[in-house]
């Protein structure tokens, strides 16, 4: 493809070689060379981005991965889509496999819908599309006023299942928490495989923390007189439990993020408690952050298997259990298809709601 003709550019907004290693895989199967960018931090902690070559009237793709330094990648992101904004491009693009901040998507408390901010942000810095990869929230795509398509990695894991693990047919799919129930069950019917569920995690899950609903807290003396609303009872978890059969089964945990990996090992050992000769652990996104590797490492968990959409390599040497599953070739696929002008429906056969 000759991206001079065709009037588009792939810029990476991130100079590091583990953030560029995914912009350059994209670029290969596109047939197409990164935009002349240059990107970096000044001596007091300031980003500055030249685009060194014309954009007049092109399609702009700006691939950006998310290192452990979530707020300058952000930084970097938003002051190339301005640059390119005023240097005439025709559309702006963001391609960032993990979106930032997408845990960040309710209301707690007195916080804040961070995502929300960002989104608005990226607006007003001239991003005019966004391609991303399995959000946390499907209904983040709601907090922005331009088109958002939320590719999926699944296609990717279930084949590397088939084709990596030996007797996938003896495995069986567990979540983690009901939360990641319908994730689960998805990998499940797709393989033909069984489903389990553990209940009872120590950390509290996501939904039963407090959001803004509960702000702020009911005093008594400030209710009018006449007016009891009833008191809602504290949830509390029951001891950790297995709902499914995997004695001498190969055991799946499948998640969206691997971040910090407690749960994840905490449900390992459970499984080996219950007979599972075999745990891995899967994901699209591995953050992996603080000591996660370490811990994965001394883990009853054998495998890790995450994608590419944030570098780890650094990770990779301090655990030998990880494995990398590359995406890159959706992701070319549908830059290609949103510059054509091409339908997306192909990216997402047979995908379902859950997914």
């Amino acid at each position: 493809m000759n991206s001079a003709r065709c009037g588009y550019r792939v810029f990476s907004a991130n100079s590091s070689e583990a953030c560029m290693e995914l912009a350059k895989k994209i670029t290969e199967r596109l047939g197409a060379e990164l935009g002349k960018a240059v990107v970096y931090q000044e001596s007091n902690g300031e980003t500055r981005v030249e685009i060194k070559e014309s954009v007049r009237g092109h399609n702009i793709f700006i691939i950006q991965t998310i290192p452990r330094d979530v707020n300058t990648a952000i930084m970097e992101l938003l002051i190339m889509a301005y640059a390119l904004k005023t240097s005439c491009a025709n559309s702006i693009i963001g391609v960032i496999p993990y979106f930032p901040y997408s845990k960040q998507s309710k209301m707690r408390k007195r916080g804040s819908i961070v995502c929300k901010l960002l989104a608005s942000m990226m607006s007003d810095a001239g991003l005019t599309h966004i391609i991303t990869m399995d959000l946390h929230q499907k209904e983040i795509q709601g907090f922005f006023n331009f088109p958002v398509d939320n590719l999926r990695a699944s296609p990717f894991l279930l084949q590397y299942i088939q084709d990596e693990i030996q007797n996938y047919k003896n495995a069986v799919i567990v979540a983690k928490s009901p939360d990641a129930a319908k994730r689960a069950q998805s990998y499940a019917e797709r393989l033909r495989l069984g489903l389990a569920v553990i209940h009872g995690e120590p950390q509290c899950a996501e939904l039963d923390m407090v959001d803004g609903r509960h702000s702020p807290p009911t005093v008594k003396n400030t209710v009018h007189k006449g007016l009891e609303i009833p008191l809602m009872m504290p949830k509390e978890k029951p001891p950790i439990s297995l709902v499914g059969d995997v004695h001498g089964k190969i055991a799946i945990i499948v998640d969206d993020i691997i971040d910090e990996v407690e749960s994840f090992v905490a449900a390992a050992d459970i499984l080996k408690e219950r007979g599972a000769f075999k745990v891995y652990a899967m994901a699209t996104h591995g953050i992996l952050s603080s000591d996660a590797p370490r811990l994965l490492e001394l883990s009853a968990i054998d495998e890790v298997v995450v994608t590419n959409t944030i570098p780890h390599e650094l990770q990779k040497q301090q655990c030998s259990k990880i494995r990398t599953v590359d995406i890159s070739l959706i992701l070319s696929e549908a830059i290609r298809r949103i510059h054509n002008g091409e339908s997306m429906s192909y990216l997402f056969r047979n995908i379902a709601l859950d997914d």
